[in-house]
């Protein structure tokens, strides 16, 4: 039987339900479900699933499949869904031939909402504004794309321009955000963080959302924290890390010594040992391979915390 062939292949993310399925049935799957793979006619699936369709954002993918699983439809949710990619997986599945209509596959343009998930980008904008840019690279087969990150391997069919007035896409770590345009951030900034012992997850918090804002930054295109391996065990710092769900990176003193160009610090070289922490401990953190982390703001002092910033290379994936 199909339904069996294709739900051992998938293994234990296939869950198999009644062969003759109700309406009612399919109704019940498609709103417990993150994908719907339908052995029957697709009008039956559109008259049962068409009345609660949502979005795109929140609907399961569809797919449809003759009985001889000869063509395998991607019917809804192609992109955000996962619909295309697991019409694909069946038809080499089943030996038949996936059906993709997204025009964006079609025509070979770049899925900008793909595009976007797979790097790890953000939108920031309107879901509204995605569908009608989208639907601009389709027509016109190239949009705009202005970056005020450091950014290599974008898609071909993004036009790189110098000013974000221009852009249709903008992607930026900045807290506000260009006019017209969509935007994206990701998230490639690194704060380096010393603080005095005992300091409380509210004062690291804190300063942290200060120096965000002193300089028009998106907290959420925060994606680390570094510090000295001195402070791994600094409570306030490790829950901080921890509620935000970020990384926290502890460096030797000895390396971030090495690190030329920082701010030097005579209290941080009597405490621990080195010449600065938050600004080198930040650079190390975002760098990637022989490229070197970008500091884009120094040391700010606080209280008892000390912040730094830099932002990693972002290479994107087509």
């Amino acid at each position: 039987m199909l339904a069996a062939h294709i739900a051992a292949a998938l293994g234990d993310e296939a869950c198999r339900h009644p062969e003759k399925a109700t309406l009612e049935i399919l109704r019940q799957a498609f709103v417990s479900s993150d994908a719907l793979v339908c052995i029957m006619a697709a009008g039956i699936v559109v008259r049962a699933l068409g009345p609660i369709c949502r979005d795109k954002w929140t609907d399961p993918c569809v797919i449809v499949i003759d009985e001889r699983g000869e063509y395998v439809v991607s019917l809804l949710s192609g992109h955000h869904g996962g619909g295309n990619e697991l019409a694909r997986r069946i038809a080499a599945i089943t030996g038949g031939k996936a059906v993709i209509t997204t025009a964006s596959d079609v025509l070979g343009r770049t899925a900008v909402d793909l595009w976007a998930e797979r790097n790890g980008f953000q939108i920031r904008s309107e879901r509204k504004l995605l569908t009608t840019i989208a639907a601009r690279l389709v027509n016109h087969g190239v949009i705009n794309f202005f970056s005020n990150c450091r950014c290599t391997g974008v898609p071909k069919d993004f036009h790189i321009v110098d000013s974000p007035a221009k852009a249709d896409i903008v992607l930026t770590c900045n807290e506000k955000l260009p006019d017209g345009a969509l935007c994206f951030s990701p998230r490639n900034l690194v704060v380096g963080i010393g603080c005095n012992r005992g300091t409380s997850v509210e004062e690291i918090g804190a300063a942290v959302a200060q120096t965000c804002r002193q300089h028009d930054l998106h907290e959420g295109s925060i994606g680390g924290i570094a510090t000295i391996d001195a402070k791994i065990g600094e409570e306030g710092l490790v829950r901080y890390a921890a509620t935000n769900g970020l990384p926290l990176r502890c460096f030797t003193k000895e390396r971030l010594n090495r690190i030329p160009g920082i701010t030097e610090s005579v209290h941080a070289l009597a405490a621990v040992g080195a010449k600065g922490v938050a600004e080198p401990a930040a650079m190390l953190a975002a760098a990637s391979g022989d490229d070197p982390g970008q500091l884009i703001v120094g040391k700010m002092k606080w209280n008892n915390v000390t912040t730094a910033v830099a932002a990693r290379n972002i290479v994107c994936v087509e």
